[in-house]
């Protein structure tokens, strides 16, 4: 049971990465594996290789969703976006109060007023994120040359980076900076030259995010949790499809949004 729902939270995630807007720590967050997630990923080999158990289904699901469902997403983006964001935001949401637990320190009815300083701080970062008008996507590249080595490594360490931050979406970056469309055909083609630089990118920038993020969840719990709480929750804004649409498609958006709040839930206790 505990081997199918690592691969099954890894499936998820790794299809979370490849979409703009959905951040892959906000999903750890959800599903409850964040905290042991941050403490593997180190250069430490030998405590890397003893939590073999946890994070080999938990890869193998994330490379399948990455792989498998590439394409999957782009027609379910590109022919019912609106119920695939809705679902989206129903994970998300659903996730909010297991975050707030960690926010509110024992003892106290409510956050102290720093902790809620650092949650409408995470908030105002998700804002100035959704009213962001990303620059037009930069033409497809399909051939390796030394100067897009360097473009897809350094794209790569940025996403890599956001990986393990909740709230903040990889592919999001990705597609500021012009290089998602690149790298999201790159991995639907299999092109393995397009992806190794990509790869070594988001694994340097996810050992140095995450090493960043075991700080201050050593030195800060209480107001880390609170920037991850703003984080998550503004996270919806960015999200934010405009409405359930219209007929059907208001019906299924509804249905959406409770099924992935229904699996927040679940996966949240």
């Amino acid at each position: 049971m505990e081997l199918l729902k690592l691969v099954s939270i890894g499936l998820v995630l790794g299809i979370v990465v490849i979409i703009p807007g959905v951040s892959a720590g906000t999903i750890a967050v959800v599903f409850n594996i964040y905290e042991r997630l941050i403490g593997i990923i180190t250069p430490n080999i030998k405590k890397i290789l003893a939590a073999w158990k946890f994070w080999l289904p938990l890869a193998a699901g994330a490379v399948a969703g990455i792989f498998v469902f590439s394409r999957v997403i782009t027609i379910l983006f590109t022919n019912y976006p609106v119920p695939t964001y809705w679902f989206f935001i129903g994970i998300i949401a659903g996730s909010i109060p297991l975050i707030y637990r960690r926010v509110r320190q024992p003892g106290r009815r409510f956050p102290a007023f720093p902790v809620i300083l650092c949650c409408a701080l995470g908030l105002a970062v998700m804002i100035i994120m959704a009213v962001v008008n990303p620059m037009g996507e930069a033409a497809v590249h399909t051939a390796l040359t030394p100067p897009l080595f360097a473009s897809l490594a350094a794209g790569g360490a940025l996403a890599g980076a956001a990986l393990i931050i909740p709230g903040i979406s990889g592919a999001f970056l990705m597609l500021v900076v012009g290089l998602y469309r690149t790298t999201l055909q790159a991995v639907s083609d299999f092109n393995i030259p397009l992806i190794i630089p990509v790869a070594i990118g988001a694994i340097l920038g996810l050992l140095a995010g995450a090493a960043v993020v075991r700080l201050l969840l050593a030195k800060a719990p209480s107001a880390t949790y609170g920037v991850v709480l703003g984080l998550v929750a503004g996270s919806i804004i960015v999200l934010y499809p405009g409405g359930f649409g219209e007929g059907s498609i208001a019906i299924f958006s509804a249905i959406s949004m409770l099924a992935g709040g229904s699996i927040s839930f679940f996966f949240g206790r």
